[in-house]
């Protein structure tokens, strides 16, 4: 069988009112350019009509492919699904939520073309979002930029290109909680960016809340950084210093001087101070204590329910 030229892998969660326009813009790029391509599009445990409208869009279009999950698993993991199954002779990621535009993918491909294994659209704006959100962006950007063993380039999210060779690695790799553009920056090969502005949400609201962000955050950290484990060795170390020279000034004071002690007072305060450094450094070895005990099951990484298109 003829391997497509590209595989669109788009993860899809509750997205009932978004993926038809998407569907739409994706073919309208895809038949522009003539690009031989099959569309995977990841239903990740949609609880409104999503599924439907992927079916219906099957039925009309045999280059598209559904991979339907028994629940929802998570955005990374349906992005690490669709990777799995893609055939193409390059993989597009990009989500159905229209924020990252459908247009840019030919640059993507002019660049995959030029030579590079990987391509990364670098968001220059980012309309529709607060400047919390833009301001936190930026700095986990080049937080983790700076601290991961795997440098990965700045203001670029999940929508990028990546080459058989990326793609065969990524499907490789069998990790409980994949961070999908860390990984891509760890396999290495020549990769570089091209410029895109990041549009609003076509419709709905997004998968990726405050709380979820956070989570996403901490797990690229701990997947790519071992800084947390060291500064929880360095505050250790830091603490005990400080508790030797409040020792030495509690003898010094009930010893030399003769000084009644104030008890309550100085005793909570060492209580409180040595307690909640203990659990800061205690919450950090359990993150990758957790990761470890995660990484030891058996268990699969996510449950297809079923499969359209494929042969």
């Amino acid at each position: 069988m003829k391997r497509p030229l590209l595989s669109i892998v788009a993860p899809v969660y509750n997205e009932e009112k978004s993926a038809g326009e998407f569907y739409r813009r994706l073919r309208t790029v895809l038949d522009a350019n003539r690009y031989e391509a099959e569309i995977l599009f990841v239903n990740d445990g949609s609880s409104d009509g999503s599924l439907g409208l992927l079916l219906n869009l099957q039925k009309q279009d045999s280059s598209v492919k559904i991979i339907d999950f028994s629940r929802n698993f998570g955005h990374q993991i349906a992005v690490k699904a669709g990777i799995d199954h893609a055939q193409g002779e390059a993989v597009v990621v990009i989500d159905t939520d229209l924020q990252d535009p459908p247009e840019a993918i030919p640059d993507l491909v002019a660049k995959w073309r030029e030579g590079y294994d990987g391509v990364y659209a670098v968001r220059t704006r980012r309309r529709g979002e607060t400047l919390f959100k833009k301001w936190t962006a930026a700095l986990y950007y080049r937080l983790i930029n700076r601290i991961s063993q795997s440098p990965m380039p700045l203001d670029a999210g999940d929508f990028r290109l990546l080459s058989r060779r990326i793609a065969d690695v990524i499907k490789e790799i069998h990790e409980k909680r994949p961070y999908v553009r860390g990984l891509v920056s760890w396999v290495g090969f020549k990769q570089t960016g091209v410029l895109i502005e990041r549009d609003e949400r076509f419709a709905g609201k997004t998968k990726y809340p405050t709380r979820k962000m956070l989570a996403l955050a901490w797990n690229g950290i701990t997947h790519f950084s071992f800084l947390p484990l060291q500064l929880s060795t360095f505050v250790g170390i830091l603490t005990s210093i400080v508790c030797f020279i409040w020792i030495l000034h509690t003898l010094y004071v009930g010893l030399i001087l003769k000084v009644a002690v104030p008890g309550w007072t100085s005793i909570m305060l060492a209580l409180l101070f040595l307690g909640s450094i203990q659990l800061i450094t205690l919450g950090i070895l359990g993150s990758y204590l957790a990761r470890n005990y995660d990484e030891t099951r058996s268990r699969p990484l996510y449950i297809v329910r079923s499969r359209e298109g494929f042969e």
